[in-house]
């Protein structure tokens, strides 16, 4: 992680105020994604002074000065993560929503092909793909598709 200033209780030009150094070092210490709401937990047990709106806020502050990649990862869940240096990809799970790191070369051959045949720069690629965990599927936690869903509701209304 880029800790540009830290000793002068700077990060790029900011004041490294107690909460941002608190937020830092969660995020630095998190092994893989957390989740806004976990983030909040997590604050709220160390510094009670930290409200959802001041996290959200310093966690804009962190994304605008690159310190934070923020994505999407299902519907729900928005992931925070300190950026990291090797690409990767993620699965989410639908029922527990737990998030695993993969790695897997074929996003970064499909994005150099787009290069090479259509001559577009590509500046973002993100891959997640959604399903259910081994534990969620034992579990019986998974729904049906909506392509199960229909036929089982097709057949239904045919009976």
């Amino acid at each position: 992680m880029s800790r540009n200033r830290i000793e002068d209780n700077l990060i790029q030009g900011h004041p490294l105020t107690n909460q941002r150094r608190l937020l830092l070092e969660l995020l630095h210490n998190t092994d893989g994604h957390i989740d806004a709401k976990e983030l909040s937990r997590c604050t709220s047990t160390k510094d009670e002074t930290i409200s959802p709106a001041m996290l959200y806020r310093i966690l804009n502050l962190f994304k605008e000065l690159g310190l934070v990649n923020e994505m999407r990862l299902g519907k729900i869940r928005c992931f925070s993560d300190i950026k990291q240096t090797s690409e990767h990809q993620h699965l989410v799970c639908k029922g527990c929503g737990k998030v695993m790191e993969i790695q897997n070369p074929h996003p970064q051959k499909l994005v150099k092909a787009v290069r090479r045949e259509h001559c577009f720069r590509v500046a973002k690629a993100e891959l997640y793909l959604e399903s259910f965990c081994p534990e969620c599927e034992k579990d019986g936690e998974y729904s049906m598709t909506n392509e199960y869903k229909i036929r089982y509701i097709t057949d239904i209304l045919r009976r």
